[in-house]
C-alpha cells in the first residue's frame, strides 16, 4: 500500500496519479479514468477533478493507495 501525505485541503485525482508515477502524464491518467479503472472508497470514481481528502483510499491498476 502506497501513502500519500496531503499538505493542502485536497488534490485532484489525475494530478494525484501523475504525482505517484502512476500515470506517466495527464492523458494517461485521465484514460484510466475514463476505462473506469480507478476505485474510490470501494466506489468506481469517474470524475478525473475528483476532490480527494484525507482519509481516502484509492485503488488502480493493482495499486492501493492511502491518502493520510
Amino acid at each position: 500500500m502506497l501513502e500519500f501525505e496531503l499538505t493542502e485541503d485536497y488534490i485532484e485525482l489525475i494530478k494525484l496519479l501523475k504525482v505517484l508515477q502512476i500515470a506517466e502524464n495527464g492523458a494517461m491518467a485521465k484514460t484510466l479514468v475514463e476505462n473506469g479503472e480507478v476505485v474510490r472508497n470501494g466506489e468506481p470514481e469517474s470524475r478525473k477533478r475528483a476532490k480527494i481528502r484525507k482519509g481516502e483510499v484509492i485503488k488502480v491498476l493493482g495499486q492501493t493507495i492511502k491518502v493520510i
